[in-house]
């Protein structure tokens, strides 16, 4: 297998040298979402997936191509990105017990983040672009998703025998696929289910922006994003149900933007209200309301209580790759951190977490920026789009973190706010007289 994924590497790595450029992105996240993540080439302790060989060309193409790199230009977000990675990099680095390990480690996370996000915000750096790279990946997501509906009403798997061949690492049944309400749970190619549904929430509303197009790419869109719901729904977990959910009511409320603050408001004054008057907090009562699957909303609660209860000793710098021995536990039972934003205080400590709300602050910021200021109103289509995938993102974690495939997808969701609202908020040039 470690042939196999050498071969898909270095051929996926010859389209992105030879295509445009967001076909070349487009090749490198249908890799992503299409190539099992945890078969990978082993170099002693060094583990280097598909992606990771292919975003590396990718990005060495895009900056050794002058057509592209003097399209670039680096603005606060990208900072604020750097300024990230130079703390995920820094706390873990000094904290982690083993330094040679972990520089492993943050080696092979900056290639699935800052690779990504890069390559991303070098490629795409129009509509075009972006319409070009929507139709290829709404495309190569319909499969995938007819793959989901077969796993999940036929309970057939086509590609978790292939972890037997990484024993040592994710061996095969430590994923629970088990059934709900008679249906399976698709796991496709991704490690989880929860993955494999995040991966199609993440790219529909990219693909969903096609429906502005005059041609046949209008109706087509309608289909790929309906196959791209399956998809999401064929994982058959509370997580990405809900998720679902709250993203198409984040993009119809397109058609209602006057109400996003009222709603804000309103939601805020729920969880209030709840705090005060009853006998739980407003979170455990909002994991309740979500649980429409019969998930484990119980595990997600006692994680917060746990980091809430235990404040004092991760807020720092986190816990230097030590369990910290919270009840929310794992399969393979250590601590299941499946909440983005504390497995973040657990790695990196308080710092970790106000850099990564800043990020999305920021995000946020500029999206709501460039779509006021924008009179494109295919432009501003595309900025709420994007907001409305970093907003189902959100969602999503707080019932999983993510890791392999999708943390590479969420970076890439980031290049492209990097790159629409810069395009959406440039300031007109002069014209010389």
């Amino acid at each position: 297998m470690q042939g196999i994924t050498l071969a898909i590497g270095i051929i996926s790595s010859a389209l992105c040298v030879c295509l445009r450029a967001p076909y070349a992105l487009a090749t490198y996240v249908i890799v992503l979402v299409w190539y099992p993540d945890y078969l990978r080439i082993s170099l002693g302790t060094i583990d280097i997936s598909a992606g990771r060989i292919v975003v590396a060309i990718l990005l060495l193409r895009c900056l050794c191509d002058k057509r592209i790199s003097r399209k670039f230009t680096w603005s606060r977000f990208d900072t604020l990105i750097a300024l990230s990675m130079a703390i995920y990099v820094g706390i873990y680095c000094f904290m982690y017990p083993v330094f040679s390990m972990s520089v492993e480690n943050r080696s092979g996370f900056l290639m699935d983040t800052w690779f990504a996000y890069m390559a991303t915000r070098l490629t795409i750096t129009n509509k075009d672009d972006l319409v070009s790279f929507a139709k290829i990946v709404g495309l190569a997501l319909v499969p995938l998703a007819i793959v989901g509906l077969i796993e999940c009403t036929t309970h057939r798997y086509f590609f978790i025998h292939l972890k037997s061949f990484r024993p040592w690492d994710i061996p095969v049944g430590s994923v629970s696929i088990t059934g709900r309400q008679g249906h399976a749970r698709a796991v496709g190619p991704s490690s989880h289910p929860i993955m494999f549904g995040s991966c199609f929430i993440m790219l529909l509303p990219i693909i969903w922006t096609l429906r502005r197009q005059n041609n046949y790419w209008r109706k087509i869109s309608y289909i790929m994003v309906g196959f791209a719901c399956l998809g999401a729904l064929s994982s058959w977990q509370s997580n990405s149900w809900i998720t679902l959910i709250a993203l198409v009511f984040f993009l119809m409320m397109e058609r209602f933007t006057r109400l996003v603050k009222p709603l804000i408001i309103c939601f805020i004054a729920f969880c209030l209200l709840v705090e005060m008057i009853s006998n739980q907090h407003f979170y455990h009562v909002l994991y309740k309301l979500a649980n429409i699957t019969g998930g484990t909303w119980w595990q997600r609660v006692a994680l917060i209580d746990s980091a809430i209860r235990d404040f004092g000793d991760w807020w720092l710098a986190g816990y230097g790759g030590r369990d910290p021995l919270w009840v929310a536990r794992a399969s393979n039972g250590r601590t299941d951190a499946n909440n983005e934003f504390i497995k973040a205080g657990m790695l990196y400590g308080l710092p970790g977490v106000i850099a990564l709300c800043v990020v999305l602050a920021s995000a946020f910021n500029r999206l709501a920026k460039a779509f006021k200021q924008t009179m494109d109103k295919e432009l501003k289509s595309i900025c709420w789009a994007l907001g409305s995938s970093v907003l189902a993102v959100i969602v999503n974690w707080q019932g999983v973190s993510f890791f392999g495939t999708s943390v590479s997808l969420f970076y890439c969701i980031l290049g492209l706010v990097g790159s629409f609202t810069g395009l959406a908020i440039a300031k007109p040039q002069r014209i010389a007289a």
